[in-house]
C-alpha cells in the first residue's frame, strides 16, 4: 500500500512539474510575442520587462532573446549613465556569452568575441592589449566567421598602437596586416562575384526584386571593406617603408628563409613598396624561386630584368607567368602587376595591354580600370591637335574610373574621386559652347585610340 501511495505521489508531482513547465513555457511564449512587437516599432522601454522575463526563464526558447535582447540593452546603455550604465554593459557582455551557450551555431566564437570587443572599445572599458588579444584569438580560431569590417580594423589598429608603445614587434604587425588584407580580399571576392553576376541584369532592367536586394547588399558591404582596407593602409603608414622593411628582413632572413609564406609576403611587400633596387629583394626573390617557382615568381623575375634594361627578357618572363596561372583572379592579379611595372617604366601602351588582360581574366578587377584611366589622363598632351581635343581625353579617363567603382564597389570612393578629378580637367560647358563641339565625336590618333562624344549643352 505504501509503495502504491509513493508511486502515486511521484506521478502527481511529476505531472505538476510538467504542468508548471508548460504554464511557464506558455507565459514565455506570450511575453515573447509581446516584446517582439515592441522591438519592431523600436519601443525598447516597453520591450524590456517582457523580454527580461523570457530571457531569465526560457533563454533557449527563441534566438530573438539574443538578437532583440542586444537591441534592447544597447538602447538602455544609450539612455543611462554612471554605475547604472556600467551594469547594463555587463548585462550585455553576459548576454553575448550566453548566446553562444544556447545557440552555438548562430553565435560563433568570432562573432561573440567581436561583439564583446566592440562594446568594450566603444565604452572605453578595455585596454589595447585586452581588445587585441580577444580579437586575435577569435581570428585564429574562427577566421571563417570573422567578417565584421570594423572589427578587422580594430584588430589591426590596436596592434599598431601596441607596437608604437613598444609592446609588440614589427614582424607581428606585418603578419597581422597580411592576414587581415587576405581576409578582406577573400570577402570582397565573394561580394564582387555577386556584383559581376547581377550588374548586367541591373543595366538591362531584367533584375528581380530579390536580386536587386542582393546587389545592394553586396555593393554596400564591398564599399565597407574598401574603406576599411584604406584605413588599414593609412594606419600602417610609414612602418612598411623600405627603411623599416630592409633591416627587418636582413635580420630575419636566415631564420625564415625556408618559410615559404614569410618569403613570399616579404617579396610582395618589397615589390609593392618599390624596394626592388636593394640587394635584399634579389636575395628574397632567389629564396622564393627555390621554394616555390610559381607564376608570381616570374613576375618578379621580369621586374629585375626590366630594371637591368632587358625589356625583351622581362616581357618573356611576364608572359610565362601568365601562362602558368589558370585561376582567373590570380591570373588577373599577375597581369595587373605587370601593367603597374610597365606604367612605372612609361610603357603606356604595354601597360594598358596587360591591364586589359587583367580585366579579361577577372571582370571585377577595378584596379585595372583605374590604372587605364590614369594612363589616359597622363596622355592629355600627347593626344589631339588643339587644347580642346587634348583635354577631351579626360572624359575617357573619367568614364574608365567610374567603371572601376561599378565593377568593384570596394573602390567606389577612390574611383569617384578620380573620376571627379578627371572631369574637372575636361573642357567646361563654356569651352564646349565656345568651340561649337557640343554633341560631336572626337577621335584620338595617339596610342589611346578610340573616341569620346562631347556632352550636349
Amino acid at each position: 500500500m505504501k509503495r502504491k501511495f509513493y508511486f502515486t505521489a511521484v506521478m502527481l508531482l511529476g505531472f505538476m512539474g510538467v504542468s508548471n513547465a508548460q504554464a511557464q513555457n506558455q507565459e514565455c511564449m506570450t511575453n515573447l510575442s509581446i516584446y517582439v512587437e515592441h522591438v519592431k516599432v523600436k519601443n525598447y522601454d516597453a520591450a524590456y520587462t517582457p523580454w527580461k522575463m523570457v530571457y531569465d526563464n526560457c533563454p533557449d526558447v527563441n534566438w530573438a532573446n539574443f538578437l532583440y535582447g542586444e537591441r534592447i540593452l544597447k538602447d538602455k546603455i544609450e539612455k543611462s549613465s554612471g554605475s547604472e550604465k556600467d551594469a547594463v554593459i555587463q548585462d550585455l557582455l553576459t548576454l553575448y556569452d550566453n548566446s553562444t551557450k544556447y545557440f552555438p551555431k548562430k553565435a560563433t566564437p568570432a562573432t561573440v568575441a567581436i561583439d564583446k570587443a566592440l562594446l568594450k572599445y566603444e565604452n572605453k572599458m578595455g585596454s589595447d592589449s585586452e581588445i587585441y588579444e580577444m580579437l586575435h584569438k577569435a581570428f585564429q580560431e574562427d577566421r571563417k566567421n570573422f567578417k565584421n569590417s570594423r572589427a578587422l580594423y580594430l584588430y589591426f589598429s590596436s596592434l599598431v598602437d601596441l607596437h608604437k608603445a613598444g609592446k609588440k614587434d614589427l614582424q607581428e604587425v606585418f603578419d597581422v596586416y597580411d592576414d587581415v588584407n587576405d581576409k578582406i580580399e577573400e570577402e570582397n571576392n565573394e561580394l564582387t562575384a555577386v556584383v559581376t553576376k547581377l550588374l548586367p541584369k541591373d543595366s538591362l532592367k531584367t533584375i528581380t526584386t530579390k536580386e536587386k536586394r542582393s546587389l545592394k547588399i553586396a555593393t554596400t558591404n564591398s564599399e565597407s571593406y574598401g574603406k576599411i582596407a584604406g584605413s588599414i593602409d593609412s594606419k600602417l603608414g610609414s612602418l612598411a617603408d623600405c627603411a623599416n622593411l630592409i633591416p627587418l628582413y636582413e635580420k630575419s632572413f636566415e631564420e625564415k628563409k625556408s618559410d615559404v609564406t614569410w618569403v613570399k609576403r616579404a617579396v610582395g611587400r618589397m615589390f609593392n613598396k618599390e624596394c626592388t633596387d636593394d640587394p635584399m629583394f634579389q636575395k628574397l626573390f632567389d629564396a622564393q624561386m627555390a621554394l616555390d617557382p610559381s607564376a608570381e615568381g616570374w613576375v618578379y623575375s621580369g621586374t629585375i630584368k626590366m630594371k637591368n634594361g632587358d625589356t625583351q627578357g622581362a616581357l618573356a618572363d611576364f608572359d610565362k607567368a601568365m601562362s602558368l596561372q589558370s585561376d582567373g583572379k590570380k591570373r588577373s592579379g599577375i597581369a595587373y602587376k605587370v601593367a603597374v611595372i610597365n606604367k612605372r617604366k612609361g610603357s603606356k601602351s604595354t601597360a594598358r595591354k596587360y591591364a586589359q588582360m587583367a580585366i579579361d581574366a577577372d571582370a571585377s578587377n577595378g584596379r585595372a580600370y583605374l590604372l587605364i584611366a590614369a594612363l589616359y589622363a597622363s596622355s592629355a598632351n600627347d593626344c589631339g591637335s588643339t587644347t580642346f581635343e587634348k583635354r577631351a581625353i579626360y572624359w575617357k579617363a573619367a568614364a574608365m574610373a567610374e567603371r572601376a567603382g561599378r565593377v568593384d564597389p570596394a573602390l567606389k570612393s577612390s574611383a569617384n574621386q578620380s573620376a571627379a578629378s578627371y572631369r574637372a580637367k575636361a573642357p567646361s560647358k563654356t569651352d564646349i559652347f565656345n568651340s561649337g563641339n557640343a554633341g560631336k565625336t572626337i577621335s584620338f590618333s595617339c596610342w589611346v585610340g578610340g573616341s569620346v562624344k562631347v556632352p550636349n549643352l
